[in-house]
């Protein structure tokens, strides 16, 4: 076996070990090309499609995660009505499949994701610990959901990403983004990334709960196969460090020293050995866009379009 073999068998081993654990709901967009010429909410030029395509998105779903835990009536719908605990990668591969529906997704796959979502949170709703009532189809509740998000993919991309970009880029991204929250009727979307932040850092709501207690401790240490759990554990401390510090002393986590320069390193190792999402480039393919060279080396999941379709 040559050297250069040996280097694709190893890219081929990650690839098949990461997109595993995100192989527990259907994939999203099997027959996005049945839809030729569709941008869904976003397109070619947007700044969504490169930001969640990249590999930094990884830290930023787990930032997303462990940012969503501080609003008490939040967490308390998830503790309540949620099976993550029983069924961890289930609901993993049920959030990535909306953020991908939602991102790179034909119009059709958009509302199916949309729709989809608010049927789960239809029945999402009880009394927190604080005796406050909630419900996931509040805008307020879903705003946060949203917006963390969106923040998170943002800082993540900012700090991890394989290029910097600017202000007007970073706008640009969160306002893009306010299209998918408006679906979910969220409420308020800040449109501005130094909007997003403030309103995500100083939220008042935000504070301690058992259910946070119970959803830190599991996302600390969720049940991973043992081969990935030390990469998931760096990512986490990456994700922590780029918190506002007072989301950091709510949720209990630490700026360790020199994790964003571990988390660099994961995510350029990352980068390596699965390049960018697969989804953006089904999607580029669908609306006919030029696709940049070198940036893409998983397999296509999408089925071609029928023979019968006169845009195959």
């Amino acid at each position: 076996m040559t050297f250069g073999t040996r280097i694709d068998a190893l890219r081929d081993r990650i690839v098949g070990t990461t997109t595993g654990l995100f192989a527990h709901a259907p994939y999203p967009l099997d027959n996005t090309l049945a839809y030729p010429g569709d941008p869904g909410l976003f397109g070619p030029d947007s700044a969504t499609w490169p930001i969640i395509g990249d590999a930094a998105a990884f830290i930023g779903g787990i930032r997303a995660l462990v940012v969503q835990a501080a609003h008490p009536e939040v967490v308390a719908g998830v503790h309540d009505h949620s099976r993550y605990r029983e069924d961890p990668l289930g609901r993993l591969s049920r959030t990535s499949a909306y953020v991908t529906a939602t991102a790179f997704g034909a119009m059709p796959e958009v509302e199916a994701a949309v729709a989809m979502v608010r049927r789960r949170h239809k029945p999402v709703a009880g009394t927190s610990h604080r005796g406050l009532a909630y419900s996931a189809q509040e805008p307020e509740m879903a705003a946060w959901v949203h917006n963390a998000l969106t923040d998170s993919f943002l800082v993540a991309y900012q700090v991890f990403g394989p290029k910097p970009i600017d202000t007007a880029e970073a706008d640009r991204f969160v306002a893009e983004q306010t299209r998918v929250g408006e679906l979910l009727d969220a409420a308020p979307l800040p449109e501005t990334a130094a909007g997003l932040a403030a309103w995500i850092g100083d939220h008042p709501e935000a504070g301690r709960s058992p259910g946070m207690a119970e959803a830190m401790e599991f996302l600390r240490r969720p049940p991973l196969p043992l081969k990935v759990h030390i990469p998931y554990r760096l990512m986490f401390a990456a994700a922590a460090a780029t918190m506002p510090p007072r989301l950091r002393r709510i949720l209990g986590v630490r700026k360790w020293p020199g994790a964003i320069l571990v988390g660099k390193a994961m995510i350029g190792f990352l980068r390596w050995a699965l390049g960018s999402s697969p989804s953006w480039h089904v999607a580029l393919l669908r609306v006919d866009a030029p696709v940049p060279e070198g940036i893409f080396r998983q397999p296509l999941r999408a089925a071609a379009p029928p023979a019968s379709n006169p845009a195959a």
